[in-house]
């Protein structure tokens, strides 16, 4: 008889397969697992508390989705920077295009209406994606940090699955990626500290602190994780998804500093901090694996937590300034040079905004 989720895995083909053969030999032989279950270096609890009590409370008051119209500007990476040259283009929540010293590089694929397993139900878009993921060409590289729904979407890895795009992974996750019709040869899987290349440019798969998975069936059988990009001339970080972790220095001895730091900022709440950061650990997490320029992520495209749809890139502002970080915050679509940071004027009028009304948003 197969089993519930393998039955799953052929009828609901977005769940995800499990990973078997030389895959899950090699996760077994892991320190990363321990009974087929990834595991974190520092104790993460995803379960129930009593702060979630505090969560639906703040849920229920609203505000998570804009009630003006989100800018998304057209974006202007065609014109590559060069083979010494680093820009970025945000199409939203942690969905970047990078271009890193002659390597094009695209995060977390999501260019669906909904970050969730089915198109008619679940957390929708503020905006349309800026370009249709058939718009992108180029691609050397796809890195994935983990496989929820709001970074890895099955109907995006389809249509990839149609050019010769290398995928680039944590241990365990390559099994969804096959099972969606993404050759074996294009797909690398790495635990944490170990490398890949792409050009001139090493991939390192770094740690971070979360938890996986795509169903009721499969909880933690694959691993997550944050990405040093080192080329000869530029560095960059994206942090996944991640809560505070004290091996964040150690990214910093070993692939900084940073030219850019991409880091989780929204989408969090106390009762969930030990596997997300908001805007104060984000800021400080930036310093800790020593970026230069910092760029928030995961915020700003879908209605994940309690907290108001701008309250990351308002509070965000006002860290940073109290900590002398330089910040880059685009508006969706918007391709950016970190050499040169700025914040677009929509996101500076909204902390203005909140500011002039005494309404700062604070940590919590």
């Amino acid at each position: 008889m197969p089993s519930t989720g393998s039955t799953w895995s052929r009828r609901l083909p977005q769940f995800g397969a499990p990973a078997r053969g030389e895959r899950r030999d090699r996760m077994e032989a892991s320190d990363r697992f321990a009974k087929g279950k990834a595991q974190n270096l520092e104790p993460a609890s995803v379960g129930p508390n009593p702060q979630m009590f505090g969560a639906m409370a703040d849920y229920a008051k609203g505000g998570q989705k804009p009630e003006v119209a989100l800018p998304v500007a057209t974006p202007s990476y065609g014109a590559r920077p060069g083979a010494r040259g680093l820009q970025v283009t945000w199409f939203g929540h942690s969905t970047m295009l990078i271009d890193l010293d002659g390597v094009r590089i695209l995060t977390d694929p999501v260019f669906c209406e909904r970050a969730s397993p089915f198109q008619w139900m679940g957390p929708a878009r503020f905006h349309a994606p800026p370009v249709p993921l058939d718009a992108l060409t180029g691609l050397d590289a796809v890195v994935i940090s983990h496989d929820h729904y709001d970074h890895l979407d099955y109907e995006s890895v389809v249509r990839l699955a149609k050019t010769q795009v290398r995928f680039f992974a944590p241990l365990g996750l390559g099994a969804h990626l096959e099972h969606w019709g993404i050759e074996p040869e294009r797909i690398t899987e790495l635990e944490w500290w170990e490398e890949a290349r792409v050009g001139e440019v090493t991939l390192a798969c770094t740690p971070s602190r979360h938890f996986s998975g795509r169903g009721t069936f499969n909880r933690d059988t694959t691993l997550w994780s944050s990405w040093a990009m080192v080329g000869p001339s530029h560095r960059v970080w994206f942090s996944g998804d991640t809560g505070p972790f004290a091996q964040a220095t150690e990214i910093g001895e070993r692939y900084g500093p940073f030219d850019l730091t991409m880091v989780e900022t929204g989408a969090w709440h106390p009762a969930w901090g030990q596997i997300h950061l908001g805007p104060d650990e984000a800021e400080r997490m930036h310093r800790q694996v020593r970026g230069r320029v910092m760029m928030p992520v995961h915020w700003g495209t879908f209605s994940l937590a309690p907290h108001r749809w701008d309250q990351p890139v308002v509070r965000l502002q006002h860290v940073a300034q109290a900590q002398g970080s330089r910040l880059l915050v685009p508006v969706a679509g918007q391709t950016a040079d970190p050499a040169a940071p700025f914040i677009a004027e929509f996101w500076r009028d909204r902390a203005a905004t909140w500011a002039a009304l005494g309404r700062l948003p604070t940590a919590s």
